[in-house]
């Protein structure tokens, strides 16, 4: 059976000193960016890649995980390696709908409930949301997708007894707009947006479905209702090799 070109180039020059994974990583990585293996696909497994390249299955795998350090993949657990797609633009303005985002940038967008909570507001929470210390808000961690891919995962806090009806009106639609608009709220604005970087904690990691270490933006926020009370805090960590943050005025 005949080899593809590049598998054929990569088994003629083994002796010239560069180490298997790291032409295995870059013969991938010239794949991607010439289209033979599209975003969203899968890649073969580890043991038809070791099969392709004759080496061990751990030299594939320390070639896969140089690509998912450079965000050109990512590892599903149970279900394997996939190419990533390209980063999406998401604009932060006065109103800010992530739904509408991820459509404007021809992706399905999505939102699932992770955790949900009624809790006390400490003293950070309480002063974004002007409400006394103590006061029970609705705490959800949820994660927001394109495509079904984790764009980003956070925690939000609304306040009780006002969006009571929230949390099951979210489960239904996965999305933050028609969840207030059940409670009563058809339109917000945003009043706050404060953007850092840092890298994601292997809980974050695992949840966006990237490498542990890899660079996250965190978006904290508030919005309010168009009578200026506010109505949501959030704190959104987003994966930096999925997503560009747009700031409009």
């Amino acid at each position: 059976m005949t080899k593809p070109a590049q598998a054929q180039e990569f088994f003629t020059s083994r002796g010239d000193g560069i180490a298997a994974w790291r032409k295995i990583a870059d013969l991938l990585e010239a794949e991607i960016a010439g289209g033979l293996l599209v975003p969203g696909s899968q890649l073969p497994t580890e043991a038809v890649l070791a099969a392709r390249f004759t080496v061990n299955r751990h030299t594939v795998r320390r070639a896969l995980a140089e690509l998912a350090d450079k965000g050109l993949v990512r590892t599903a657990q149970g279900r394997g390696t996939f190419v990533e797609a390209a980063r999406l633009a998401y604009p932060i303005g006065t109103r800010t709908r992530f739904s509408q985002n991820i459509a404007q940038e021809g992706r399905e967008p999505g939102g699932v409930i992770l955790d949900a909570a009624e809790i006390e507001a400490d003293a950070r929470i309480a002063g974004l949301l002007a409400i006394p210390p103590g006061s029970l808000v609705l705490r959800l961690h949820t994660a927001r997708l394109a495509d079904g891919v984790p764009i980003a995962i956070g925690h939000s806090c609304i306040p009780l007894p006002r969006f009571a009806g929230f949390e099951a009106a979210y489960r239904r639609f996965g999305a933050v707009t028609p969840s207030f608009a059940a409670c009563g709220v058809d339109d917000y604005k945003r009043r706050e947006t404060r953007v850092s970087a840092r890298f994601a904690s292997p809980e974050e990691a695992a949840g966006l479905d990237i490498a542990p270490g890899r660079p996250v933006m965190v978006v904290d926020s508030v919005n309010v209702d168009l009578g200026g009370v506010p109505i949501q805090a959030t704190k959104g960590v987003f994966a930096a090799d999925r997503a560009e943050i747009l700031l409009q005025s």
